[in-house]
């Protein structure tokens, strides 16, 4: 049987605010265990959630983004349910009243072709403790971190639009982008604050009616999302077809298994008897609020894409790497405002300064040693031939060490290029002297020849000559 698979996701995304959502402790990851706590966040009786006005600005700008209704009145729930890193037995979160509804994200289907995927809704919520399982042989007990408890987190659910693993990879990293671009959340998935549910069903091709469905929980990396709506899958047709049934249940990803492990079963709304939560008021937001954040709202990936094309009539390639992080593509405006030769910058960010940057364990642009006016500079001298190409190579690894400008660092090494045509042809004569008879194989036709002598000649100037004086010069002796 031909069978369609159905993948709905479910993104946690966690929001870079320096305090909870409903009260002042610190959200920094890495500190010690239960350092960043208070009586709020635990939980404690008598004590009052406050929210984090700066978290309803986020949401607002994600809604934006992402084509979604802005709720002009919305409200928070208690999702009540026990587990030991929940001390207060409830979540806060919202449920019938969500502050975003009906937006979308276009990406691209397996063949390329555009295909929109829709989102449900978006709301917010805070995030649970963290459990700590000892590694001590015989250990039967667990810790629990609650540093993470109240930790603001927008759930951003979208339609079971979604048919492959590589549909749901670019829909997560296009919404992923999106976020970092906004500057609501660092995209970090190692540290958790992207994290992915996804529920994935199949049914026989043609079928209106959707199969049960089985979420996978907390995956925190594209490759493992992959991975396991893949395995998730093959074990749903396998199952079927050997005459069982798929279960609605909660699954783990066991990355090193490659496989999903039954967890529990799949808790349905009515389970977790949300009410409204007492200690909240509903949050009401204005058309001037909506009206004064799209004002607010920076220019997104895809228009910034196409700008690149247009403005500066870059390939689409070009565009999508130097957009692919809003640092990155700052960076390269920047350097184009002092030299105009946009592809020639866009060529030298995507290889020297990605690659050193990758090189040296730098995750951001903004780590490089090389600002943007130094490679400007840089290009500028090989625009009006003070040094070749092959020079700016050895110009930009001492600009990334010393810190030093091109102009200077050539001025120091004495590395201006040789355009002085007597003493380039002095050079060739030389080399030609030196191989005689490769250079009449050169004249006779052997063409294979031309490139070790530019080679040689160009080592004899330690790189320095004019390349294109180099050529014409020695095409001159072969037909002299």
């Amino acid at each position: 049987m031909d069978w369609e698979m159905v993948v709905g996701l479910e993104v946690h995304s966690q929001l870079l605010t320096k305090t909870k959502i409903f009260c002042g402790c610190s959200t920094r990851f890495g500190a010690s265990p239960n350092t960043q706590v208070c009586p709020v966040c635990l939980g404690l009786p008598g004590a009052l959630p406050v929210l984090n006005k700066r978290v309803v600005e986020f949401a607002i700008k994600v809604g934006l983004a992402t084509g979604c209704t802005v709720a002009p009145v919305s409200r928070f729930a208690r999702k009540n349910y026990f587990y030991p890193d929940l001390p207060k037995g409830y979540q806060i979160s919202q449920y019938e009243l969500p502050i975003l509804e009906f937006g979308h994200l276009d990406i691209e289907d397996d063949k390329g072709a555009p295909k929109r995927i829709g989102i449900t809704r978006i709301h917010m919520e805070e995030d649970a403790g963290k459990l700590l399982h000892p590694d001590v042989p015989g250990a039967d007990y667990s810790l629990v971190d609650l540093n993470r408890a109240c930790v603001p987190l927008l759930e951003i659910v979208s339609e079971p639009d979604i048919r492959s693993a590589g549909e749901a990879v670019r829909y997560v990293k296009k919404l992923r982008e999106i976020l970092v671009y906004l500057g609501v959340c660092d995209g970090n998935m190692n540290e958790g604050s992207l994290r992915v549910d996804a529920n994935v069903s199949v049914r026989p091709r043609g079928r209106e009616k959707f199969g049960t469905r089985a979420e996978i929980k907390n995956v925190n990396s594209f490759k493992f999302l992959e991975q396991a709506i893949n395995y998730e899958r093959e074990r749903q047709i396998e199952l079927i077809e050997e005459g069982g049934t798929v279960i609605q249940e909660t699954r783990l990803f066991d990355a090193a298994k490659g496989v999903t492990l039954g967890m529990r079963s799949k808790e349905e709304a009515h389970d977790y008897r949300y009410f409204p939560d007492p200690d909240l008021l509903p949050i009401v937001i204005s058309s001037e609020e909506v009206e004064k954040a799209k004002e607010l709202l920076p220019e997104l990936p895809d228009p910034k894409r196409e700008r690149f094309r247009t403005s500066y009539g870059l390939p689409a390639l070009d565009a999508d790497v130097l957009c692919s992080a809003r640092e990155l593509a700052d960076f390269f405006e920047e350097a184009v405002k002092l030299h105009s030769d946009a592809k020639a910058v866009s060529n030298w960010v995507m290889g020297s300064v990605l690659k050193n940057l990758n090189r040296d364990g730098f995750d951001s642009v903004a780590f490089s040693p090389v600002t943007p006016a130094m490679l400007a500079g840089m290009l500028d001298l090989v625009k009006n031939g003070a040094i070749s190409s092959k020079i700016a190579k050895e110009v930009f690894e001492e600009m990334w060490t010393s810190k030093k400008s091109a102009e200077a660092i050539v001025k120091e090494k004495g590395l201006t290029q040789i355009s002085d045509t007597s003493e380039i042809e002095a050079i060739v004569d030389a080399i030609i002297a030196k191989n005689p008879s490769e250079f009449e194989r050169l004249k006779g036709g052997d063409a294979k020849l031309t490139g070790f002598f530019v080679g040689q000649i160009m080592r004899e100037s330690k790189g320095k000559a004019n390349p294109g004086l180099v050529n014409e010069l020695l095409k001159k002796k072969m037909d002299s």
